[in-house]
């Protein structure tokens, strides 16, 4: 099976707008990356350095050209990103998913921005590809991403933990979260 359409290159609503990342984010990228908690909670190379943002940029682009993976740089303004919201197809999964990933640096919290992220997320995924159900995975102690999983219209499944390998770190231990159609 294929997967969706790759979308528009940039997604505009509840007072962001989601774009691409360029190559003059490069610097921001490490400002926001480069951080404990995302050392924590991501599979991003720590320490993220300019290398690595630049790794990541061409990772980026091949993906988007593939579909498998849409990374978009969160911002207000459409110049300075504040954080990262992902869309992955998961079309191989039963039933076929859309799963939602994001993090917003740690001088940008407290203002809605991942709360706002997702939910226009969760819209795109809705319009993009209606049968697919829309998930986060998030880890069992990651206490402040299942407050905006919540806030955001998801409910914790039962299903079996999801394991995602983490370069020079142990594997993540990921729980499903599922959006309710009709949720926030």
């Amino acid at each position: 099976m294929t997967s969706p359409a790759i979308p528009a290159p940039s997604i505009t609503g509840l007072g962001l707008r989601l774009r691409p990342w360029y190559e003059g984010d490069l610097r921001t990228m490490v400002e926001l990356f480069d951080h404990p908690e995302f050392a924590t909670w991501t599979p991003l190379a720590s320490p993220f350095d300019l290398d690595a943002a630049r790794a990541y940029l061409d990772k980026s682009r091949t993906n988007r050209e593939s579909g498998r993976v849409l990374q978009f740089a969160v911002t207000t303004d459409g110049r300075t990103p504040l954080g990262e919201v992902l869309y992955v197809p998961r079309p191989d999964e039963t039933p076929r998913a859309v799963e939602i990933a994001y993090g917003i640096g740690p001088r940008h919290r407290g203002r809605g921005l991942a709360n706002r992220a997702v939910r226009l997320m969760v819209e795109h995924a809705r319009q993009t590809d209606p049968s697919a159900r829309v998930v986060l995975r998030i880890a069992e102690d990651n206490l402040a991403s299942q407050g905006v999983a919540r806030s955001a219209g998801f409910v914790l499944t039962d299903e079996d933990l999801v394991t995602r390998e983490c370069p020079g770190r142990s594997p993540a231990l990921l729980r499903t979260w599922s959006h309710q159609p009709g949720a926030s």
